[in-house]
């Protein structure tokens, strides 16, 4: 790939995002109808690639349940308020009435509450008593606490996320994970991310991980870039682990790991292209933040808002346009890209040519930067 020279001493590697690529139609097209965007990992099956992210503002049980309904998947953040508080929907009430100035310093009050294993039980069990897929999130620094007991409550998938996540995390201060050893021993499967480079994923991958997630710090919410100065144009990030996941099934003799795009993905092209660029599901955030059957309640947040030593989100209005059902499946009433996504990515395939998901990941696109009007 063509380098820049940054400077005498530096040079670097080109990278695109989402809004620098476009697909091209083939010579083929298709009815919509006959299009599938199924998906699956391990045993569990699943009508459509998206996965509820693990944020406050996006899952609560009742909306992994509903989203579950719906033929996607809802992750519990096994770290948040329904973990803290037996009744939080009088702090969701309180986060969503912040004043800006005052809210880093409230919500990160607000998330020193312990966590109680009964509560990560009693969750996880009110999501598996209405008989859809179980799944939760712990961050690498929580999972050696909490992974029995979330276990023990009967999870399907486990997910741990964190801004990034390596299979060699080094400290001179505690005990790191070990991730191979971990997810060995464990007997569901496990995703985890993110990764960005082809390297990191690689090495997680090798660890037995079910998928690997594809971000960093790109979400809506996120101020990564600007605090840390590390930001993953996800096109790029997203094509690279591809290509980790196509080498690592040479070299496992078969084995698959899934591709899950997590960031920066606000509209249904943004979906779409992530699924062209190599992702087999892709995790939303802010995008299922603006339903109005979401905790948010027309904000949204992640655990980055509320880090105890260094946030790095923020709390953001983004509004609400319908329900989850009219976000996934419509009918639209936007143009912008903000609902029927489910329509708008079965169209793309049919437009394009292709029957399913697989296909899809074959489809040509262009480097073609996007010029807003």
């Amino acid at each position: 790939m063509t380098e820049v020279e940054i400077g005498v001493s530096k040079r670097a590697r080109r990278a695109y995002a989402f809004d620098d690529i476009a697909i091209v139609p083939s010579r083929r097209t298709r009815d919509p109808r006959d299009v599938s965007v199924g998906w699956s990992i391990d045993a569990f099956q699943f009508e459509s690639p998206v996965i509820a992210a693990p944020m406050d503002s996006v899952v609560s049980p009742a909306t992994a349940i509903r989203i579950g309904q719906l033929g996607g998947l809802g992750v519990l953040d096994l770290e948040g308020v329904w973990t803290r508080y037996d009744d939080p929907e009088e702090v969701l009430a309180e986060i969503r009435d912040l004043p800006e100035r005052d809210s880093v310093a409230r919500m990160q009050e607000i998330y020193s509450e312990p966590i109680k294993p009964e509560l990560v039980r009693d969750r996880l069990a009110e999501i598996r008593a209405a008989g859809v897929t179980v799944a939760g999130a712990l961050s690498p620094q929580r999972t050696q606490d909490l992974y029995q007991t979330v276990v023990d409550a009967g999870v399907d998938l486990f997910v741990i996320r964190g801004t990034t996540v390596s299979a060699e995390h080094v400290s001179k201060n505690s005990e790191p994970l070990n991730l191979k050893k971990f997810i060995y021993e464990l007997d569901v499967p496990v995703i985890v991310g993110g990764a960005s480079t082809y390297t990191a994923a690689l090495h997680l991958m090798r660890t037995g991980a079910a998928g690997v997630l594809v971000g960093f710090g790109g979400g809506a919410a996120s101020t990564t870039r600007a605090s840390l100065g590390i930001h993953a144009p996800m096109a790029s990030a997203v094509a690279d682990v591809a290509g980790a996941r196509r080498d690592y099934l040479d070299e496992s003799g078969g084995r698959y790991v899934h591709v899950i795009a997590d960031g920066g993905l606000g509209t249904s092209g943004d979906l779409v292209k992530a699924i062209a660029c190599g992702a087999d599901a892709v995790m939303l955030g802010a995008a299922l933040a603006r339903a109005d059957d979401v905790p948010g309640g027309g904000y949204h947040w992640g655990a980055e808002a509320h880090h105890p030593e260094l946030p790095r989100g923020r709390r953001m209005h983004v509004g609400t346009i319908g329900s989850l059902e009219k976000i996934l499946y419509g009918p639209a009433t936007t143009v912008d890209g903000t609902s029927n996504i489910m329509g708008a990515l079965r169209r793309s395939m049919a437009t394009t040519g292709y029957s399913d998901l697989k296909e899809f990941q074959r489809v040509e696109v262009v480097v073609a930067p996007y010029q807003p009007h």
